[in-house]
């Protein structure tokens, strides 16, 4: 999603540690990899094994695999892999892109995932949550995350929902978290 990378490009810089939890076909984790540089790393997870190939493919063929960690294990796992201080987390969630629109990312493990990347978060870091409600079990994740996002603390966090108001109420939205201490 073009505005979750507008974000990304905002905070994330050279040295940094990030995730892509949910790897998918690799876009996203391909552009984390360009901003954290060589010194950098990137965790990018996914369950299904076509999309850690394909993000594999294209992080080796834009040469940036040195930086990147491909972890086949859902994002619900995050951290038993990922460390404190990460700068960024980007999810994407619903179904693979040209993959099996049966899978599907489930509601309580994403809320799982985005508590540890909530709790991992260094102060100024972000979470991005790219939200699709097309499809079956897409309304229900999307409350989900708006329940967990809406009872962060604003002491600690800022919260945003971005909807495109020229667009149907199914169309993809983003939900972006910042901590703030």
């Amino acid at each position: 999603m073009p505005l979750s990378h507008y974000f990304l490009r905002e905070r994330v810089r050279p040295g940094d540690l990030v995730v892509d939890a949910t790897c998918g076909n690799g876009f996203d984790t391909l552009v984390l990899a360009q901003l954290v540089g060589a010194s950098g790393t990137v965790w990018a997870f996914d369950v299904q094994p076509s999309a850690i190939a394909a993000t594999r493919e294209l992080i080796e063929r834009e040469g940036c695999p040195d930086r990147v960690r491909l972890i086949e294990a859902g994002h619900e796992r995050l951290g038993e892999f990922v460390p404190e201080g990460i700068t960024a987390a980007v999810f994407n969630l619903g179904y693979l892109p040209g993959g099996d629109a049966a899978l599907i990312t489930d509601p309580a493990n994403t809320v799982a995932a985005l508590e540890q990347a909530a709790q991992l978060l260094a102060p100024g870091g972000i979470v991005t949550i790219a939200i699709y409600t097309g499809h079956d079990g897409g309304p229900e994740e999307a409350q989900a995350v708006e329940n967990w996002a809406a009872s962060l603390h604003p002491g600690r966090f800022n919260v945003w929902r971005h909807r495109q108001l020229n667009r149907p109420e199914t169309a993809p939205y983003l939900v972006f978290v910042e901590r703030i201490r």
